[in-house]
């Protein structure tokens, strides 16, 4: 069992060219989070922040990165957690074990952004003052967004690059199904 190593985080901007070992480094602007490969061989290991690859959990005071980072291009192959600041060592997977995290990971990126694709709408379908067709031939004024009830919250665009695009989540009180709508920076 290797020794607990606690770590350090820094919020930046960019992420240095050159990491101290024992810090990792998070970039909102750029949602990705950067360290030297906790096992001490060196290696630099970059993590995207993304609904698709690692998410980053701050409670004001450590940080957690979720799922398990395993290293399996480098030669060390070190696997393990960051969970509050400190390092979680896991154990090693055969290979067979990796090739098959490796292809349920992209059935589940294929899943996600299939799913995005078909959910999202033009920012013109939500616009204010669109009129809408009743049944009786008539009109009624509004926006689709009247219709659109519940909790409001906000997430990083699928696939975004830097600045962050942030996306407005609704749920649609007609159809049962989250409607998202691109929101201009």
């Amino acid at each position: 069992m290797k020794q607990e190593i606690v770590l350090k985080h820094e919020f930046v901007d960019f992420i240095p060219d050159e990491l101290e070992q024992g810090t990792i480094y998070v970039s909102i602007r750029f949602a990705t989070a950067s360290h030297l490969c906790c096992c001490g061989c060196g290696n630099k290991v970059v993590t995207p922040i993304r609904p698709t690859d690692w998410k980053l959990i701050f409670d004001g005071k450590t940080i957690s990165l979720d799922p398990s980072i395993g290293n399996w291009s480098l030669a060390c192959q070190s696997h393990y957690w960051i969970r509050n600041n400190c390092v979680r060592w896991a154990p090693k997977w055969s290979q067979k074990h990796i090739d098959r995290a490796r292809s349920r990971d992209g059935v589940a990126k294929e899943r996600y952004f299939e799913r995005a694709k078909t959910s999202t709408i033009n920012d013109t379908d939500a616009s204010p003052g669109r009129r809408e067709a009743k049944s009786d031939g008539g009109t009624r004024s509004g926006s689709r967004s009247s219709a659109l009830r519940g909790r409001r919250s906000f997430r990083h665009a699928e696939g975004a690059t830097a600045p962050l695009q942030l996306i407005e989540v609704f749920q649609d009180g007609r159809m049962g199904r989250n409607v998202h709508r691109r929101i201009k920076t």
